[in-house]
């Protein structure tokens, strides 16, 4: 690939021609230009005298990549390995995390820096991040994924969530320390297992709806609870979803227990959630159920993914790109034909943007350039092989080439 020499940047130079490539979901190849940071055309043979040309012949381009789920604030990534030392348990997780993490210097902006870094170098343009927000810690986490963000410079966007790990009703002052964070600026509120944690649903979700409406945010529940239980809870958050008129802006993560119920009641919580707008959003980590994808978009409703956790206390395992986050949900979901892999990419791409409601993303005319370069023959193949990507573009900045990040 042709490409400009290494101090180029986009500053004094407003222009950028793509040339040749193939843009996801057009019907062949075409060049992409890309003005003040922003796709102003895609179309074959497109001439403009002055662009900085990039020769991206035979090569696909994505949009984007969105990691719709992680935690920034619990990474180890960059230092020396650490031993995995929880049991199985969530219980256990959870203990043990906030047993090391203070002797661990956690959270530390150095360490969720360079896994920003490394996810710039893998494509990805969003985040959303789960921030533990707890009595004990404060707004620690929330300081230290803010400055991360910084370092980074624009290079990528990142969303934080007040996440209240260890629930909210059984620890006092929980709920006041979420509202501070909304206050500092965070822009999502968490929930996490109503019933499981908290032991009362109706009293957790009045406090995290009451939260939303009252700071104009967004809302992001990790449910972990399966079966007929996490069944339950899920038409609980349609029901308060569609009385509070939050419509479009709640995400459940994980929903494990749509992955273990009958298909009629998987058709019926799918409908429901189509009409309430809720964004489903999964890990497929582990042995962990996965929602049925395929029914759930046949619905209409929303699918995103992301890492969970990434080489921290609850997990050793993680790289921090979403091609191969969008491979494991294709392979746990045993997605064979193209189609269906793609099923995956759009998770990692379009779904995610709408969990995140980023406005007109995408490959077209006045979207943000946000681009990813990379040699694959499908979209299908670019997730099955998780080519090294080419080229990375920020809003038209070129943030990244040939796999590594561009400062």
């Amino acid at each position: 690939m042709s490409r400009p020499g290494p101090d180029f940047t986009l500053e004094g130079m407003r222009e950028l021609l793509l040339r040749g490539g193939t843009p996801w979901r057009h019907p062949g190849p075409a060049d992409v230009l890309v003005r003040d940071g922003t796709i102003t055309a895609i179309a074959p043979r497109l001439t403009e005298p002055g662009a900085e040309v990039i020769d991206i012949a035979g090569r696909l381009v994505l949009p984007g990549l969105v990691e719709a789920h992680c935690h920034l604030d619990k990474t180890l990534y960059g230092r020396e390995w650490e031993p995995h030392s929880a049991g199985d348990a969530l219980a256990d997780r959870i203990t043990n995390e906030r047993t090391r993490r203070g002797g661990l210097g956690l959270p530390d902006p150095d360490n969720a820096a360079a896994l920003l870094e490394r996810m710039v170098a893998y494509g990805t343009s969003h985040v959303r991040t789960h921030t533990d927000v707890y009595a004990g810690a404060g707004l620690d986490g929330v300081e230290a994924v803010q400055e991360a963000a910084r370092r980074l410079d624009g290079r990528v966007t990142v969303e934080q969530v007040a996440f209240p790990q260890s629930g909210i009703l059984r620890n006092p002052g929980t709920a006041e320390l979420l509202a501070e964070a909304l206050k500092s600026g965070v822009s999502t509120i968490g929930g996490i297992d109503p019933a499981g944690m908290d032991r009362d649903p109706v009293r957790h979700l009045d406090v995290v709806f009451g939260l939303a409406e009252r700071f104009g945010a967004g809302i992001d529940i990790h449910l972990h609870d399966g079966g007929a239980l996490g069944a339950f809870e899920l038409e609980l958050i349609i029901e308060r979803t569609r009385a509070t008129g939050l419509t479009g802006r709640v995400t459940v993560s994980h929903a494990y227990a749509l992955g273990q119920i009958d298909a009629a009641h998987q058709d019926r919580l799918a409908a429901g959630l189509a009409e309430a707008g809720i964004t489903v959003t999964t890990a497929a980590v582990f042995d962990f159920p996965v929602p049925p994808l395929k029914r759930l978009r046949a619905a209409g409703v929303t699918i995103a993914c992301g890492h969970d956790d990434i080489r921290d206390l609850w997990s050793p395992y993680g790289s921090g790109d979403m091609l191969e986050r969008a491979m494991h949900v294709a392979y746990r979901s045993a997605f064979r034909r193209d189609e269906d892999i793609e099923i995956a990419l759009d998770a990692a791409t379009h779904g995610g943007a709408r969990a995140l409601g980023l406005p007109a993303y995408g490959l077209a005319e006045g979207s943000p350039a946000d681009l990813v370069v990379v040699t694959a023959d499908t979209p299908a193949a670019a997730v099955v092989t998780r080519p090294p990507r080419d080229l990375v573009l920020k809003a038209g900045r070129v943030v990244a080439r040939d796999g590594e990040p561009v400062r």
